[in-house]
């Protein structure tokens, strides 16, 4: 028994090792990509408008919570809405900045914090945050709007499950912000002494799934980005179907409003586009050429 005592021995060392190794790694990785805040440090009443707090579920049954501003002087469900798929830090009360300048465009917004950040409920996962904002795009639907006129806006991490999100609902545009190419690569970046690639689990693979995108699409950057270099923009850009625009933005990584005005002229550029090309805007319409202004 001694000898086979010791063979297990042996033997467990290295699995063990390894299966601590793992465990490190799923801990690091998902705590690099996700870093939600419980406390709501606003009410949303801060912009001095009317809004709606949100209180709906996800499919899997996670309770999840947003705010819901609408136009002013227009009806909800005939104006056009940006459904906000905020980045990976803090939570709903940090964007009302964005939300404001959004808002300036005649624009619905929508912003909803994802499971595990603010008041919605569980922990976040790559496929958690998908079917969050799929939630989101079904609390519009049935309030009115119609999928012509949701707009999926994602901001950094959040513009990989906007990209998501077009693909699995019926939605008007995609307008990815700060947007990174995949997890991969820019996980492999900013650890280059790792190898992210091969072990990475989280993906949210954005440059992969924009061919397979067949509604406008707006890339909003700035070059001066110090977390998501601007190349990023560009490989997402050309891997985008036309019509598509770029816009490029000023200020660093979490400052897209530094010019505020650049923002919000992007926006409604885009709403032109969008209606000069209602075929492409159309749920399932394939895209149809035009003249992208190129980054």
């Amino acid at each position: 028994m001694k000898p086979r005592a010791g063979m297990f021995r042996r033997l467990a060392v290295p699995v063990l090792g390894g299966l601590a190794l793992f465990i490190m790694w799923r801990w690091f990785e998902h705590h690099q990509v996700y870093h939600p805040s419980r406390a709501l440090d606003a009410t949303g009443a801060e912009l001095g408008r009317p809004f709606e707090e949100a209180n709906f579920r996800s499919r899997d049954g996670v309770e999840l919570h947003g705010w819901f501003f609408p136009p002013a002087g227009a009806a909800p469900g005939a104006a056009r809405v940006l459904l906000f798929c905020h980045g990976n830090a803090g939570n709903i009360t940090h964007r009302l900045d964005t939300c404001d300048a959004m808002l300036e465009t005649g624009a619905a917004v929508f912003v909803f914090d994802y499971r595990g950040y603010g008041r919605s409920r569980g922990r976040p996962s790559e496929e958690g945050t998908y079917l969050d904002a799929q939630a989101a795009h079904a609390w519009l639907r049935a309030r009115g709007f119609s999928p012509s006129h949701i707009l999926a806006f994602g901001e950094s991490l959040g513009g990989a499950v906007a990209c998501e999100l077009v693909l699995r609902e019926p939605c008007g545009g995609l307008i990815l912000q700060s947007t990174f190419t995949s997890i991969p690569d820019i996980g492999a970046e900013l650890f280059p002494w790792l190898p992210v690639r091969r072990l990475a689990r989280i993906r949210y693979d954005t440059q992969a799934k924009l061919p397979r995108v067949k509604v406008p699409v707006l890339v909003m950057h700035s070059r001066a980005d110090d977390l998501v270099g601007f190349a990023h923009a560009e490989k997402n850009f050309a891997a985008a179907n036309p019509p598509k625009l770029f816009c490029e933005l000023s200020g660093d990584h979490n400052n897209p409003l530094a010019d505020r005005a650049r923002f919000i002229g992007g926006l409604r550029q885009f709403f032109q586009l969008i209606e000069s090309n209602p075929a492409a805007a159309a749920p399932g319409a394939s895209p149809e050429a035009s003249g992208p202004k190129q980054p």
